[in-house]
């Protein structure tokens, strides 16, 4: 089984080390490539901690008012519900271990979900879903909650997501893209 999946988009790759349901829900564990100039918004998750450990490049993390910057060897954990990104700024790939605790099955889907929009050309540039019903799922899915001025999008992603849920719409992601 292929357990490393690749954005053809902004080129990132994701390898499942460990998922929540081989760990009975202890906590997930990937391994990433993160592109020059790649990263996420300010987010957070109401539901797990998320440590980043960097093997090769420079990852910074953006926090409310502090940024971090771990070289490899170095390792920092957000704790759930503080907001925070994560980037690479500089102009070479950065290899880094993810972990989740407790593990998160949707944290998981949501990131195939998301390789596989962007492979079938449903994304924009950025890698983030054309359609709207589409990244509500996987914002609910993922447990990534906007911060700042997206958070205004949260009652519109909240209604959206139920009705992709009435419609089925997040099992037929699972059952297209989710490798597990």
């Amino acid at each position: 089984m292929n357990r490393t999946i690749i954005n053809p988009i902004i080129k990132d790759e994701v390898t499942f080390i460990q998922t929540s349901s081989e760990t009975n829900g202890e906590f997930s564990e990937l391994e990433v490539k993160l592109m020059p100039k790649g990263g996420t918004p300010m987010h957070y998750h109401r539901n797990f901690d998320e440590q980043f450990i960097v093997h090769q490049g420079e990852l910074t993390l953006c926090l409310r008012n502090q940024k971090i910057k771990l070289k490899a060897g170095e390792q920092f954990v957000v704790k759930k519900g503080k907001v925070h990104r994560f980037i690479n700024e500089s102009d070479h790939p950065v290899h880094f271990t993810t972990i989740i605790k407790p593990g998160h099955e949707g944290f998981e889907n949501a990131l195939s979900i998301l390789y596989g929009l962007a492979s079938d050309g449903k994304t924009n540039q950025k890698g983030i879903p054309l359609s709207l019903v589409e990244l509500a799922v996987v914002s609910k899915m993922s447990d990534m909650n906007q911060a700042g001025i997206l958070s205004l999008l949260s009652p519109l992603m909240t209604l959206l997501n139920k009705a992709a849920q009435w419609k089925e719409i997040d099992q037929q992601l699972i059952e297209k893209y989710c490798i597990f």
